[in-house]
């Protein structure tokens, strides 16, 4: 089970229009691994409950901002520079590298947290993008839509 999520988020990413909804949705200040996630337990039909998304979140937003964040954010900046900079670009992919590990191994986390959680029963809410992410229902509500979409009917 614990590679079952990076399986369906590598999977997911490769569908037309997810990247784009994803990368719109991080430049909304979304944590797309969260989302991802998010979908997986969607299309499980995992309930989403209150303490359920507080475990997520509090695996989530500390990997975030001190490791995915920062090692994303030195990317972007030497994205640039590494154009005239050989040397520089190499480590710009290795510093990709990281960050892509950093994501596989927060998906992981969730994923583990999530051991466990049964399937729905009748009336119970597996609404996890909106309840993971309500500040992007307007902003982000197309591309949500987008990745809520692909991901209930994607079999990876």
């Amino acid at each position: 089970m614990t590679t079952d999520l990076w399986r369906f988020a590598e999977s997911l990413y490769q569908r037309p229009g997810v990247e784009a909804a994803c990368l719109h949705l991080q430049d909304e200040g979304a944590d797309v691994c969260l989302l991802l996630c998010a979908a997986w337990l969607e299309r499980r039909a995992i309930p989403c409950t209150p303490a359920r998304t507080t475990v997520l979140r509090e695996i989530a937003q500390p990997w975030q901002r001190d490791v995915v964040v920062p090692l994303r954010q030195i990317r972007q900046r030497w994205r640039t520079p590494a154009q005239q900079d050989n040397v520089l670009a190499a480590l710009r992919e290795q510093i990709k590298r990281l960050e892509l590990e950093a994501e596989r191994e927060q998906l992981q986390r969730m994923a583990t947290a999530s051991i466990g959680w049964p399937e729905e029963t009748v009336g119970t809410s597996a609404n996890w993008l909106n309840t993971l992410a309500p500040t992007l229902t307007e902003r982000g509500h197309d591309a949500l839509q987008q990745l809520r979409t692909v991901a209930l009917a994607h079999s990876p």
